[in-house]
Order: structure tokens, then C-alpha cells, then sequence
């Protein structure tokens, strides 16, 4: 049996469609929250059981387990200790973790918490008693459509603004990944456990660009003229600091603008070697997401 949280997310959709295009015959346990919408797994003709529940409560966890020989753990990096912590307890053959590139922030507030994580996986990998064979896949920024949280983001600005503001010129490097590439990385991932059992792949776009370059593209696919402006980091730190300070917390870019300061282009040349990732163009990833911007708003 195979376990997946966060199935009806962002990028948890696009695996779904890889099990349902290639008609996955496995029986699937999907881990729900009472609000999630479940159209695709209700329509995807697939041996599915939907469970709803809380990820927080450890003897949900346990519950789920049983009879499981597989986890997809999709959804949250900061539980991944206790999926695999009961996936150990549980005899459960491989634990596959979604988790990120941002372990390699510079930033401590932007890393610091993922090292924390992957830190206590390798100690449970290294216990004795742990017959667990754990993957773990790194995507770098993730976009794809409108439900991401990060071009989606910056689509609407280069839309409503003539000018704008770029951190140190838009000369740091990004390298995007389409949430399309990893449903089907995740779902080879699964079918491959001779290749990929106890390794970490980082998962990036096909390439780095820079991110004024990315925001430029972004602009032709709009049809805009848009004028970049240098923005210097610091300035544009203490700018987030104070809309923090006068909206009481609720708005926190602070982080989101020091890492626009810094480089985060990742080779995934070991997932490609190992199975077959060939992630597609930033260009053609772009224009599909502007594509529905437009749709959507402008129709």
C-alpha cells in the first residue's frame, strides 16, 4: 500500500495525474484535511481510500501506517521526523520526503529549520532498528500555475506595475521548477526504488536564469513595457522590516527579500543520471502559467 499526505496540494496534484496517467494499480491511502477539495482523487478511477485527519496527532500517524509499505510524504517538511519516526516503528519498506533547497540558504532564518529537520532524519537513518530505505527530493522554487506562491506572485506585479523594483539589479541567479516536472519525478521516484532508495536529489529548472531575466520574460509573455529598477539589499531589507513593524507581523517579507539577494541555481544532474529527470525550459514553463493569468483575468 502506498501513503500520501498532501496529495491535493500544489504539487501533489501533479502527481496524482501521473498515477492516474499511468494507471497505477497499487492500492492508495490519501491523507485529507476536511477542507481539501477532492474532485481529482473522487474522479481519478484509481483504488484510493480517503482519510481524513491531522498530521500533528502522532497516533493518527500510527493508524496509517498499518499495512503500509510505501510513503509519499508530500505535504510539510517539518513533519517529516514523525512520518518517518512511525514509518520506522511501523516496518515500512520506503519513505519518500518532499523537502527543499532552501537547506542551502545562506540565511539562518531561511535554512536553519530544514537543516534542523533532515539533521534528525539522518539520526533516525542511522539507528539499528531503522530498516526504512528514506529518498529525499529537494525541489528548488516552485511554480507552474496560478496556485503557486511564487511566479504567480510576481506575474501580478510585472502586470500592474510599470516600474519596478529589483534586488541588487535581478542579477541573482534562480532556477525555477516547473511543479509539472516533479509529478513526474516523484511518481519515477516511486517506481524506482533500485535506483533511488537512500539517496537525496535535488530537483531544479532546466537551467539558471537570472532574475531579472525571468521577470523580463515574464513581461513579453504579458505584452508589457516594463522598466527594472535597482533596488540595494539592505534597503530593500529594512523596507520589509518596517511593513512588518506596521502591519504587527501579519505581513513578513523578510526573508523572501534576503534570499532575492542570493544565488539559488541547483545542479539536479544526479537525478537525471539516476532516473531520467529532464525538466522542461523556464520559457515554456512561463508562458503556460502567463497563459492562464491572462485567461483568467483578462477574459
Amino acid at each position: 500500500m502506498l501513503l500520501v499526505t498532501g496529495i491535493t496540494g500544489h504539487t501533489g496534484r501533479y502527481f496524482l495525474q501521473e498515477l492516474i496517467n499511468n494507471k497505477y494499480e497499487g492500492f492508495i491511502r490519501c491523507i485529507v484535511r476536511k477542507t481539501s477539495n477532492t474532485s481529482l482523487l473522487d474522479n481519478s478511477g484509481l483504488n484510493i481510500e480517503k482519510v481524513v485527519g491531522d498530521l500533528d496527532d502522532p497516533d493518527f500517524i500510527d493508524r496509517m501506517m498499518n499495512g503500509v509499505d510505501t510513503v509519499m510524504h508530500i505535504y510539510n517538511i517539518h513533519h517529516s521526523p514523525k512520518i518517518v519516526r512511525t514509518a520506522i516503528k511501523n516496518k515500512v519498506k520506503r519513505a519518500i520526503l518532499i523537502h527543499t533547497t532552501g537547506i542551502y540558504s545562506e540565511f539562518k532564518y531561511a535554512s536553519e529549520g530544514y537543516k534542523k529537520v533532515e539533521q534528525e532524519i539522518e539520526e533516525l537513518k542511522s539507528d539499528p532498528k531503522c530498516k526504512t530505505n528514506i529518498t529525499i527530493l529537494r525541489p528548488s522554487m516552485i511554480y507552474g500555475d496560478l496556485c503557486d506562491s511564487n511566479m504567480s506572485k510576481f506575474i501580478e506585479m510585472v502586470d500592474k506595475l510599470r516600474v519596478m523594483p529589483v534586488i541588487n539589479g535581478g542579477n541573482s541567479l534562480i532556477q525555477p521548477v516547473n511543479a509539472r516536472d516533479l509529478g513526474k519525478a516523484f511518481f519515477t521516484v516511486l517506481i524506482s526504488p533500485e535506483e533511488t532508495d537512500g539517496k537525496a536529489y535535488d530537483l531544479s529548472g532546466e537551467r539558471p536564469i537570472k532574475m531579472v531575466d525571468a521577470f523580463k520574460l515574464i513581461s513579453e509573455e504579458l505584452n508589457k513595457k516594463t522598466v527594472f529598477i535597482s533596488v540595494p539589499l539592505g534597503l530593500g531589507v529594512l523596507m520589509a522590516r518596517f511593513l512588518k513593524t506596521m502591519t504587527l507581523g501579519k505581513i513578513d517579507y523578510i526573508e523572501r527579500v534576503q534570499r532575492m539577494g542570493e544565488n539559488r541555481n541547483y545542479s539536479h544532474d544526479n537525478a537525471t543520471s539516476d532516473f531520467g529527470y529532464n525538466p522542461m525550459t523556464f520559457e515554456k514553463g512561463i508562458r503556460i502559467e502567463v497563459q492562464e493569468y491572462l485567461e483568467k483575468y483578462r477574459n
